[in-house]
């Protein structure tokens, strides 16, 4: 564990000045960033930035403020764009990935029932309405944020949902895709698992979904914070992901969608701001991103978002990923060498920096207490990834999840206390 890692951990721990704290009379270490990340200086004075200068509503006011608080909110949009290769008016701002992913749950529920009513819906709309007997593929390792909405959908159009399975390593089974055939409408799967750590194969899904005209959705919460990611390349109709996971505020998601697609969306949200125009009797509705940021928008969430883009563009996302696989590769086998401990995924090679595991007669909720004592903050518990727990036989995992503030000094302060964990619940070995 004494490789040198390729990133200059020093100097970046100096940008969080909460990684200099101590927690529990101890140094903190903290291994949680797969739930939400810390926030560097320029991320939290971007916003205190904005606050101070020209707090103003958006798109509202003719006056000084008014008017560069609207060029701020807009250049931030364009620059979180630039840094997944996409155009602004393609990304829409959400509180979280979370809704991103009901937005688009909610074009198919709604196209659905006007559908049926006889309403009239958008040109290109046709694709989000769904009948008995269609189906709606995703994973069985996916985050239940990509998998309750798909639930509610069916339930309220009679839809089926159906899953591609898992292997006993942790990978997807993608030995029979047939599950992806020519009544498949929809297929949403996770970049890179938030339990597991398996990169999945995207290329190959996408492949299976235009042979039978699906739409593609990709949940990249675990995956645009550290690795690089091009949403033209990765050929999806549809990514989501937090900002709080990528050094960014609370608060604010993305959803970027093809723009045939986002003009045939009806809105999720209604009320100010995202309409054309507006009588007693009915409203019209504002062109994509607009249509769909309903109200107030997160104004200095945006901006500190973008300042969290370029902040990770400054140091590379190439040596942000490399960075993360030497951790990665440590931590499996620092965790791999303690008798008793087994891991809940993937072993090192085409997988992320998230690593779940277990030990044996300790409950994971035990282990994260006594990392928790020696200051190491994890995560424990199922991970909003039950069905993805009991496809691996387990109820609960910990889990350590790194970033480019951490270094192997850090993987072995998790290694030193899972032993130490081990041993107070069992016994020395």
């Amino acid at each position: 564990m004494n490789a040198v890692a390729p990133l200059d951990v020093a100097r970046i721990r100096e940008d969080f000045p909460i990684l200099g704290r101590y927690v529990r009379g101890m140094p903190l270490i903290y291994l949680d960033s797969g739930a939400t990340s810390q926030k560097p200086l320029a991320v939290l004075d971007a916003e205190r930035e904005f606050y101070l200068t020209c707090n103003a509503a958006v798109h509202r006011g003719a006056h000084a403020l008014a008017e560069e608080a609207t060029d701020a909110y807009e250049s931030a949009r364009a620059r979180i764009a630039a840094f997944v290769g996409a155009q602004a008016q393609d990304i829409v701002f959400t509180r979280n990935a979370t809704e991103a992913i009901n937005l688009l749950a909610y074009a198919f529920s709604n196209s659905t029932d006007k559908a049926r009513n006889g309403s009239p819906i958008p040109d290109g709309a046709e694709r989000f309405v769904l009948a008995p007997g269609d189906e709606i593929v995703v994973t069985e390792m996916e985050h239940h944020a990509n998998l309750v909405p798909w639930q509610e959908v069916c339930a309220k159009t009679g839809a089926t949902l159906r899953w591609i399975g898992l292997t006993d390593e942790g990978r997807l089974d993608l030995s029979d895709l047939s599950v992806i055939n020519e009544r498949t409408k929809v297929v949403s799967f996770v970049h890179q698992s938030n339990i597991l750590g398996t990169i999945n194969p995207v290329a190959t899904i996408v492949a299976a979904a235009r042979a039978v005209g699906a739409l593609v959705i990709l949940d990249a919460c675990q995956s645009v914070p550290h690795m690089p990611v091009d949403v033209t390349s990765l050929g999806v109709d549809a990514i989501m992901w937090s900002g709080h996971k990528m050094l960014g505020p609370n608060g604010i998601g993305c959803l970027w969608a093809k723009a045939d697609i986002l003009e045939a969306m009806p809105p999720f949200i209604s009320g100010g701001s995202m309409i054309e125009t507006v009588t007693m009797e009915s409203s019209t509705f504002a062109l994509p991103p607009q249509r769909f940021e309903a109200g107030t928008p997160m104004t200095a969430q945006a901006i500190g978002l973008a300042a969290a883009a370029d902040y990770l563009t400054a140091i590379g996302m190439d040596r942000v990923h490399h960075h993360e696989e030497i951790l990665t590769v440590a931590m499996l086998d620092g965790l791999g060498s303690i008798e008793g401990v087994k891991i809940i995924g993937p072993g090192a090679g085409d997988r992320g920096s998230a690593v779940s595991f277990v030990v044996d007669g300790v409950h994971p909720h035990d282990v994260g207490h006594i990392l928790d004592s020696r200051g190491v903050a994890v995560r424990v518990g199922h991970h909003c990834a039950w069905p993805t727990c009991r496809r691996m036989g387990v109820p609960a995992t910990t889990r350590a999840t790194t970033y480019l503030y951490n270094d192997l000094d850090d993987i072995a302060a998790l290694v030193d206390g899972v032993v130490a964990a081990r041993d107070f619940y069992l016994g020395s070995r």
